[in-house]
């Protein structure tokens, strides 16, 4: 089916689980024979403004927001180094704030992206059996095709 699709822009969530892993890796393998280019995203909870006491400052909120994207990207290019097909093809990073699901189909319409290739289960893999939350509603919701990984 990937033969008749020949994806140019393939998304891959991660969550830096070695689910996510398999996930990179099928895409970059798809990517390559493809001359296609990955972007790679995680999306971050965003800081729940109601547990933060009051008394905190706003910008004292932005500067952990600031942190934990650049600690994100800095997963990602460590991600990206267990795979040296990687340098082959062009991949793009971002990091996004909210619900998993919700920002992974945002960047997919943003981008413009033909494939999503996710995680059957992330960090939160309850059981092998069960499809984990963001990939089943990625999956129900996605206006392309989605691949899930084990």
């Amino acid at each position: 089916w990937v033969d008749m699709l020949k994806p140019t822009k393939i998304l891959v969530p991660t969550d830096f689980s070695e689910y996510s892993d398999k996930a990179l890796k099928q895409a970059i393998d798809i990517a390559k024979q493809y001359n296609a280019e990955v972007y790679v995203l995680n999306v971050v909870a965003p800081i729940d403004k109601y547990i933060i006491d009051y008394c905190m400052l706003g910008a004292f909120i932005k500067g952990i927001e600031v942190s934990a994207k650049k600690t994100a990207i800095d997963n990602m290019k460590k991600q990206l180094e267990k795979f040296p097909l990687a340098k082959e093809v062009k991949v793009s990073i971002d990091v996004r704030f909210g619900l998993s699901y919700d920002e992974i189909l945002k960047e997919a319409e943003r981008v413009g992206i033909d494939l999503i290739v996710i995680a059957s289960l992330g960090q939160s893999g309850l059981a092998k059996y069960i499809i984990g939350s963001v990939a089943r509603n990625v999956l129900r919701s996605a206006k392309c095709p989605v691949l899930l990984t084990k």
